[in-house]
């Protein structure tokens, strides 16, 4: 069973991820935003305290807010994996030429080790997650998907009674839809979705009364 524990983070109120395998105790950090001292030592100490072990970090997109806490997490665990979609480097490439004057200029870049792509699955202990590629908020935005426990890290791809945000570079109103349509709305009602800001949603959910989407 994988257990999703949540933080908010940052001044965008992003929420990073631990994506936990109760039977081992691998875990994967997913968009970690912790920019601070106080954020990183929080993020640390629940690990330590929790005896997790960390296996993977990975990125669902790589705008600011989901990757301010990349470097920390590729110091504290030195020989895992940095995975990301290829078609999101360049956003990823281009966040130290913006930090600054978003007001994060302590931000250090982290180059991924690898890719995730469509179809790919991730081993995490017991637990396997599906990689869906789902543009339109960013070129190289993926869902990880959790079949067996009906639950999808979603990113900004979907929220509660909302989408994610299309004008920024590489976005497409029309694409994110149609990733929704596909990658998401073909999943179960009872898929919970752990969004990129806010609180957890499910498909059904947003199905029967998303604006975005009715």
């Amino acid at each position: 069973m994988l257990r999703v524990v949540s933080f908010t983070f940052n001044a965008f109120g992003e929420n990073t991820y631990l994506l936990i395998d109760e039977a081992t105790r691998a875990t994967a950090i997913v968009d970690p935003g912790a920019y601070s001292p106080a954020e990183q030592q929080t993020l640390r100490a629940y690990i330590e305290g929790e005896k997790l072990d960390v296996q993977y970090l990975l990125n669902t997109h790589a705008h600011i807010d989901h990757v301010l806490g990349n470097a920390f997490v590729m110091r504290q665990f030195r020989e895992i994996p940095f995975l990301l979609h290829a078609l999101d480097l360049p956003t990823l490439r281009a966040v130290p030429t913006y930090a600054g004057p978003y007001g994060f200029p302590a931000y250090e870049p982290a180059e991924p080790t690898g890719e995730l792509a469509a179809g790919q699955v991730v081993g995490l202990g017991e637990s396997r997650l599906e990689v869906r590629f789902a543009p339109g908020h960013a070129p190289g935005h993926v869902v990880l998907y959790d079949q067996a426990g009906g639950q999808l890290i979603g990113g900004d791809v979907l929220f509660r009674g909302s989408i994610g945000r299309t004008d920024l570079p590489g976005g497409s109103h029309q694409i994110l839809l149609q990733s929704i349509e596909r990658e998401l709305l073909t999943l179960p009602d009872a898929t919970v979705v752990y969004p990129g800001h806010g609180p957890a949603t499910t498909i059904g959910a947003e199905r029967r009364s998303n604006p975005f989407l009715t």
